[in-house]
């Protein structure tokens, strides 16, 4: 195995909620409200079907292959060929990723904070701070996550309690005034994020306790639920059906706080969030795509091409486009290519594994 280190599965399960809702705290409330409207609150809950679905088919591939990955083990499931092309789709998909993420990072601090700064240098900066972090290897990662969650949760959670005497809980009303059609629609764009725990499938061969590996995954899941319910609410009732207009709802609703005199304006706070979370996450994937390639090249270590790899990761982000832009790719074409890699690949894997035993037992019965 080309990973050494080893994790928990309760370590995972905070590596891939920061992983999740680092972006999608700033990003979902507009992203869902644009096709959900009032109804933005439900989405969540029929998006987190897709992360549930996920974490279950990871869970079960890996129980037939225990101690490879996703790229490993498709060579074996469908043969050499077919195997490496499909190991390439998910390298190129979350290389792609890596860099729509780290787009998503730059354009929020040098739109809001570092307004002079050249996007590039930001972008790089980063990528070499995550790099040092991917050569330190998966258990490094888990350990920072699992320092940077409490964190982050309860900042988050400070800045929704600051903001409770502005709710209005009536801008959610009429509930579902058009059906349950819409909230659909916007659970189409979530599914993006929830997909991303295909990630597990990279996690699951260097867990201590590997017999926990559902039960943690499905639980982060879950956190991860809670956490968008929660920042949908409160988007809904501080702004109403205005949210889908606003690129980042959480960041105008902080300037909407103010306690006393002295503790107001706290968009510093949600800075610190953005950035803790978009450490883990873009480390993650930044960790996926090093793993992934070594994997699909049969290298025997991956730490000497990481740092390849996060030019390669900066290229890729100058290419995507401005958020605006990757606002509207999130909600329209992104769903269909995000749902085919990280969920219909990985189930039409899981079912040929399914008819291979099956023929296997037959032809057992019939000898």
């Amino acid at each position: 195995m080309i990973e050494k280190g080893k994790i928990s599965s309760a370590q995972m399960a905070f590596m891939m909620n920061l992983t999740v809702i680092a972006t999608g705290l700033l990003l979902v409330p507009s992203a869902t409200a644009a096709k959900a409207g009032r109804d933005l609150w439900l989405s969540p809950i029929w998006a987190s079907s897709m992360g549930f679905l996920t974490v279950f088919i990871a869970y079960y591939l890996h129980k037939h292959y225990p101690k490879e990955t996703i790229i490993e083990y498709s060579v074996h499931i469908v043969g050499r060929i077919p195997g490496k092309v499909i190991g390439f789709v998910y390298l190129f998909f979350f290389l792609h990723t890596t860099g729509i993420i780290l787009r998503q990072y730059g354009e929020f601090i040098a739109g809001n904070f570092l307004l002079k700064t050249p996007g590039v240098v930001i972008f790089a900066s980063m990528t070499l701070v995550c790099a040092f972090a991917v050569r330190g290897g998966l258990e490094v990662i888990a350990r920072t996550a699992q320092l940077f969650a409490p964190i982050v949760i309860l900042l988050y959670l400070m800045i929704v309690l600051f903001l409770t005497p502005e709710l209005e809980p009536t801008k959610m009303l009429p509930v579902l005034e058009e059906g349950v059609m819409p909230s659909i629609l916007g659970a189409f764009s979530l599914s993006t994020w929830f997909g991303e725990f295909i990630l597990v499938a990279f996690m699951f061969p260097y867990l201590t306790d590997p017999k926990k590996g559902l039960k943690w995954g499905n639980l982060s899941v879950l956190s991860v639920l809670l956490l968008m319910i929660i920042t949908n609410v409160t988007a809904l009732f501080l702004f109403g059906e205005i949210t889908a207009d606003l690129l980042y709802p959480i960041m105008t609703a902080g300037k909407y706080i103010e306690v006393g005199e002295f503790f107001a304006h706290l968009e510093s706070v949600i800075m610190s969030i953005w950035v803790f979370g978009a450490f883990i996450k873009i480390s993650v994937f930044y960790y996926v795509v090093s793993l992934s390639t070594a994997q699909w090249l049969n290298l025997s270590e991956y730490k000497s091409i990481v740092l390849p790899i996060g030019f390669l990761i900066v290229l890729f982000t100058l290419w995507n486009p401005n958020l605006i832009d990757l606002k509207h790719y999130i909600g329209t074409s992104s769903v269909f290519y995000t749902f085919f890699i990280q969920v219909v690949l990985s189930i039409l894997l899981l079912l040929i594994v399914h008819l291979r035993k099956r023929m296997r037992q037959k032809g057992g019965v019939q000898g």
